[in-house]
């Protein structure tokens, strides 16, 4: 097919965003939104474009101070009746136009448009952000081409209803298992009932106060909860082993260890199984093109209440900051949708800051 994203549709922000909403392009099937991108990239003479799988980078060389990074992922949830895009009075529907097509398209436009910004600037689309971190582009490009990811501050272009969100909570995710003894339940004290037992992590979960933790003025509020239990064999049979899982997300001052260290300790005595872990980003505040940008945005930053990939960025060592113009509450809904008044100012801020600063 005919590339959409023409010099017309890349010079205006909201007709790109609309565009890349309907170039369907779920988890694992990139490569068609993919080839789009790096066709027009490979295109602009100033950039220097490279592609991974379905991952497309592209970077200016200019030789100035410092370097930043623009990223995001072209990948959505699977399309649930909100495709193709559709246009309401000032909102765009359609999957993918919050999370977070409108953000990529900032990105992409500012890559064709802006020759020279102020800093070098490093473009990231990436695949497979929205599944098993196995297949996350930016995973698999920091362990083949970390050279890529080499920068002094990051912006993940992720929604954020337009105000800046910084650092990002760890998450950890865990079987907490209860067993027993099997019998019948006629005559059930013959066996001891694991799904009663689980009552007690219950009881500890319904008792758990959360911390809440101020980190350069930005506040996580910690949380514990359950989110799955599974138990029981039949309907006349007393169950020997129950499981509750429960996800901690965890404000970005403790590590995964601290984190662990932590549910065992609300849950001494227990069996306890860790399924998945990813630590949390501080909010390197004091970068200096983090502070730049702030002053660009014009507004304080919040904590960021959720996990994205800034933590791989500061992992790395990187400062990175959450900042798109999507709102996180409709992420993955059925009416998916952005507001055109929000891409314009998302596009007028950052061009604002990759201009400002010499």
């Amino acid at each position: 097919m005919a590339n959409p994203l023409t010099p017309d549709v890349l010079v205006d922000p909201v007709v790109l965003t609309r565009t890349l909403v309907d170039i369907e392009s779920v988890s694992r099937d990139e490569k068609v939104i993919a080839d789009c991108v790096e066709d027009v990239l490979r295109q602009a003479p100033h950039l220097h474009t490279e592609r991974y799988g379905n991952t497309v980078m592209a970077r200016t060389g200019l030789g100035r101070k410092q370097r930043v990074i623009l990223a995001g992922h072209l990948d959505t949830v699977p399309i649930n009746g909100n495709f193709p895009s559709t246009v309401v009075d000032d909102l765009i529907y359609g999957c993918g136009t919050s999370d977070m097509k409108s953000g990529v398209a900032l990105a992409l436009h500012l890559a064709a448009t802006l020759p020279e910004p102020g800093y070098d600037v490093t473009y990231l689309f990436y695949e497979a952000e929205e599944i098993e971190s196995q297949f996350n582009g930016l995973h698999l490009v920091s362990q083949e081409h970390p050279e890529w990811l080499r920068a002094d501050f990051a912006v993940l272009l992720e929604p954020t209803y337009g105000v800046v969100e910084a650092g990002c909570q760890g998450t950890l995710r865990a079987r907490i298992r209860t067993h027993g003894r099997r019998a019948h339940t006629a005559r059930a004290w013959r066996g001891v009932n694991a799904i009663h037992a689980a009552g007690e992590v219950l009881r500890r979960l319904g008792d758990y106060r959360p911390r809440t933790v101020t980190i350069d003025g930005c506040t996580y509020r910690e949380g514990l909860n359950a989110v799955r239990i599974v138990g029981g064999v039949a309907g006349n049979v007393v169950p020997d082993e129950c499981e509750v899982e429960v996800n901690l997300r965890f404000a970005p001052d403790r590590s995964e260890k601290q984190a662990l260290d932590h549910v065992h300790e609300v849950f001494a005595d227990f069996d306890i199984e860790v399924t998945d872990s990813a630590p949390g980003a501080l909010p390197g505040l004091g970068a200096a093109p983090a502070r730049e940008f702030l002053t660009a945005v014009g507004a304080e930053p919040a904590a960021k209440l959720g996990w994205t990939d800034v933590s791989r960025f500061a992992a790395m060592g990187i400062p990175a900051l959450n900042y798109g113009p999507g709102d996180p509450a409709l992420a993955h809904a059925p009416d998916e949708h952005v507001e055109i008044g929000r891409i314009r100012d998302g596009a007028a801020t950052l061009h604002r800051w990759l201009t400002s600063y010499e």
